[in-house]
């Protein structure tokens, strides 16, 4: 009897996996058929019954198992209310973010111990960006660490990227950013940047506006937030982790 179970067990684990990558081939079939060119970075089972979890250019889809359907938008576990595109969006952000060399990124350090530390993606002509670094005390006597990456949202061949490259190669990054993030001109100094490599990193996460925080756990806050509201959501998070 024993041995008959085994089998039955095996029998069905094989058929699983055949049914998996029965779903897998035609889920992929279905990507190429829409975009031949798009590279796939991740495919598995989604967390709702009959639907396969796509990662493309770090955006999450899904697929009908047998590659029929495409459904994009937020799945939510109703029970929960947890947005489950959301936090595998969030994973994968983590992993861009690992991948990308951010030493450039100009840093605001935390007063004392670093309790929190967070990446800003920033443009110098975005009225809530400056509002957000005039609290820059705040946040760090908080214990937040802030780590600036750049946005311009005109683009990299615009005159918000100009300024932020011409902060970047100035001596002192932090006094220029202050002072361009208050109105100041930052001239046109140039010399080797990130700054066209972050606003790359942002668009393969997810950033369509500045200022964007990049929490610890990789979910994204569109816009400026306090820096008492900034610290009790990343203390909740902490907590829940």
């Amino acid at each position: 009897m024993f041995k008959t179970k085994s089998l039955v067990a095996a029998l069905a684990l094989s058929g699983a996996f055949a049914d998996a990558q029965a779903s897998e081939a035609a889920v992929r079939a279905a990507v190429q058929t829409l975009n031949p060119q798009a590279e796939i970075d991740s495919i598995k089972p989604a967390p709702a019954a009959g639907w396969t979890e796509v990662a493309i250019g770090g955006q999450v889809i899904y697929f009908s198992n047998d590659g029929k359907y495409l459904l994009q938008g937020s799945l939510v576990d109703v029970a929960s209310r947890k947005n489950l595109t959301e936090d595998a969006q969030a994973v994968l952000r983590l992993a861009e973010l690992k991948k990308a060399d951010l030493k450039e990124a100009i840093v605001f350090p935390a007063k004392g111990t670093a309790k929190h530390r967070i990446k800003v993606f920033t443009d110098l002509d975005c009225g809530y960006c400056r509002k957000l670094h005039q609290e820059m005390a705040q946040y760090n006597e908080l214990g937040i660490e802030i780590q600036y990456l750049w946005y311009p949202r005109a683009g990299v061949n615009s005159d918000s990227s100009r300024k932020a490259i011409a902060v970047h190669c100035a001596k002192d990054q932090q006094k220029a950013m202050t002072d361009a993030q208050n109105g100041a001109d930052p001239g046109k100094a140039n010399c080797d940047n990130p700054v066209a490599a972050d606003y790359d990193l942002g668009q393969r996460i997810g950033v369509s506006s500045t200022p964007t925080i990049v929490l610890e756990d990789g979910q994204l806050v569109p816009g400026y937030l306090p820096a008492s509201t900034l610290l009790a959501e990343l203390n909740k998070r902490k907590q829940g982790s």
